[in-house]
């Protein structure tokens, strides 16, 4: 079963948003996400997080807008991935228009690979059409899983399969702890999150 998830949002003066995108089922997933900053002073946050494996396509794209003064925007992303053939897209698209002057906006995608044989695509994209901005700037990083940390681990009494979750739930950590922070999460459903790793871990 594929799951899309299409969203266009337009932000007024002075509003501020925040958008939490997870993915951790076993279906493949396809999320296209285009906000519109409309207002001055508009703000908003994105964060996501993926766990790709056996072999799943997740596709993510977000688009911010910004179409008028001193709006503000930050998007951070990060994926997990595993088993051979599995693969993530991610498209990450800032565009400060003309009239959007005093635009402060950052973008940011990190990727984790636990196996050989993943692919993991990363794009961000900045478009700047007036040279009177606060900050503008992007990001973008995947790297392999740290064996040396995990024989730390271990070496610490920890099993290998409790090692692998406490490094994936520490790569996780800077969202989930902020979305636990900010109370955009239920205890009940952090612990859904902590359980479907352990549950992809162990596939």
């Amino acid at each position: 079963m594929n799951e899309d998830l299409t969203q266009v949002v337009q932000i007024s003066e002075g509003e501020s948003r925040k958008f939490v995108i997870l993915q951790f089922g076993d279906d493949d997933y396809k999320s296209n996400l285009k906000i519109e900053l409309i207002g001055e002073g508009a703000s908003v946050e994105v964060q996501g997080l993926y766990f790709a494996g056996s072999g799943q396509n997740i596709q993510n794209r977000v688009t911010i807008m910004h179409k008028a003064k001193n709006c503000k925007s930050r998007v951070l992303y990060k994926g997990v991935l595993k088993d051979k053939g599995t693969r993530t897209n991610w498209v990450g698209t800032v565009k400060i228009e003309p009239e959007a002057t005093g635009t402060d906006t950052y973008e940011e995608n990190r990727n984790l690979l636990l196996t050989r044989g993943v692919r993991a695509l990363s794009e961000p994209n900045l478009e700047i059409l007036t040279g009177d901005i606060e900050n503008a700037g992007h990001a973008s990083a995947t790297g392999r899983f740290d064996d040396e940390q995990l024989f730390y681990l271990m070496s610490r009494g920890i099993s290998k399969k409790d090692a692998k979750r406490l490094v994936v739930e520490g790569f996780f950590g800077e969202v989930l702890n902020s979305l636990k922070d900010n109370n955009d999460i239920s205890e009940q459903d952090l612990e859904k999150i902590q359980l479907e790793i352990s549950t992809k871990l162990s596939a």
